[in-house]
């Protein structure tokens, strides 16, 4: 099973939750795929395994000496990483997304791809825990092919628990596919239903099962419990505004291990993402599209029945 910890915004304990969850179950791998900052490791370090994993990006290098400048590798380019001005083609090697296809393009075969490097993926080990990161290279703008750099170390068998990047952009979206379950990890703050709001509709357009987590929950503000009620989504759990947490946190312990009280609650968590995994009408089928499907929670059998139910 392959959980995605994610959330509208950064600071709302995404990865506090992705952390202490792969600690209760153990046996697991946890990918930092937040590569512009990853910080899993703060929390759970260990010994590496191996050496970096260099990660690079093939992009485009032209042979000026066989170039016409004919243009047709940059009308091809969607991301507008080539240009050509006076017969000649200037490469923008940060926008280039890898495609390879400016290369089969061009009549001359006057373009090969070299490889650019992006940043690197790390391998730690420690208490059952494998660590997966993604690092970024200072002044890469591109992040999702790092991303899925880290993705490829998801096992073949056994579990594994991504903490996504924060925000709905594309280390997002790249983060989230090929998930069977997402947490949606918010805050009952005006700023934190906003961005659960732009995350749902993301996960949404995804098709993919999600559940939400309430940090720092007190009854102050019931706005985002109001909304996951209108909306049909499950709150899986609340994590109480406890300073002892906050504590914890700043020096780099995990909740589960300083409070062993909130070791409940993450099992607990576990245990409400298979349940709902293994219901038939979230399992295999076209969620996106499906009225009986609403943000994890399955209406009344018989009241929204798509062809497929």
């Amino acid at each position: 099973m392959i959980i995605a910890v994610a959330s509208g915004k950064g600071g709302t304990g995404k990865t506090t939750v992705a952390a202490n969850l792969a600690r209760v179950r153990g046996d697991v791998t946890l990918l930092d795929c937040d590569v512009e900052e990853p910080n899993v490791h703060l929390f759970i370090s260990g010994e590496p395994q191996g050496e970096p994993e260099v990660v690079s990006l093939l992009v485009p290098e032209v042979d000026e000496s066989r170039c016409d400048g004919c243009a047709a590798c940059s009308n091809f380019c969607a991301f507008k990483a080539l240009a050509v001005l006076d017969k000649r083609v200037l490469v923008f090697a940060e926008m280039c997304h890898g495609c390879g296809g400016c290369a089969r393009v061009c009549p001359q075969d006057a373009i090969r791809e070299v490889p650019k490097r992006m940043g690197v993926v790390e391998t730690m080990g420690a208490d059952g825990v494998t660590v997966v990161q993604g690092r970024l290279d200072v002044g890469v703008a591109m992040a999702p092919p790092l991303v899925r750099a880290v993705k490829a170390h998801i096992p073949k068998t056994g579990d594994a628990i991504l903490d996504a990047p924060p925000g709905t952009s594309c280390p997002v979206v790249a983060t989230l596919r090929e998930t069977d379950f997402v947490v949606l990890v918010t805050e009952p703050t005006p700023f934190g239903l906003n961005d659960l709001k732009l995350a749902v509709e993301v996960v949404r357009e995804l098709g993919l099962p999600f559940g939400v987590v309430v940090n720092r929950a007190d009854s102050s503000d019931d706005r985002v419990a109001t909304y996951c009620r209108e909306a049909s989504i499950p709150i899986l759990a609340e994590i109480p505004d406890d300073r002892r947490v906050a504590e914890a946190y700043s020096r780099g312990e995990l909740m589960v291990d300083a409070l062993p009280e909130y070791r409940s609650l993450f099992e607990q968590l576990y245990t409400d993402i298979v349940r709902l995994l293994q219901n038939p009408l979230i399992a295999g089928v076209a969620r996106a599209s499906c009225p009986c499907f609403m943000g994890g929670t399955p209406m009344p059998r018989g009241a929204l029945q798509g062809p497929h139910c």
